[in-house]
């Protein structure tokens, strides 16, 4: 891998590993989200996928996540342009609108926990979904911006 083969290439032409090392182990993508019928607006809650490790915020069945979890979407270019679906934060949202990876990045500081260690994580504020009555999901819904 290039040292900062992000600035480097597009998206569309990294290899499997620079790809999956975009990633910054948020935990963010993995919190349930709702659809607004009215406004298709995308809203998140604190209810966490019950794959995450929160300690840090890594999944235990990553390999198998979509075997494990089919409503578990992985992240393609596709899936980066659709509005919502990703949090403000996360590295391919922002390689893909031009922008620079956060100085908390994991790719920047060597630390594969950087994003827990810094705070820029689900942590502290997720609830797991087995903790949760999925009927009343919509008590869970942020009053901050994720995305």
């Amino acid at each position: 891998m290039s040292e900062k083969f992000w600035e480097e290439k597009h998206l569309e032409d990294l290899s499997k590993q620079e790809w999956e090392s975009l990633c910054d182990h948020c935990g963010l993508c993995c919190l349930h989200k709702l659809i607004d019928e009215s406004d298709q607006i995308i809203e998140y809650t604190s209810v966490v996928c019950n794959l995450l490790e929160l300690g840090n915020c890594q999944c235990t069945v990553y390999s198998q996540r979509n075997e494990k979890r089919p409503d578990c979407l992985p992240i393609t270019v596709t899936e980066i342009a659709m509005p919502g679906l990703l949090p403000a934060t996360c590295a391919y949202l922002l390689l893909y609108n031009g922008k620079e990876l956060p100085d908390w990045h994991p790719l920047l500081t060597g630390s594969k926990n950087s994003a827990v260690e810094s705070g820029h994580s689900v942590k502290e504020m997720a609830i797991p979904q087995a903790q949760v009555d999925m009927d009343d999901i919509e008590d869970y819904i942020l009053d901050q911006t994720i995305n």
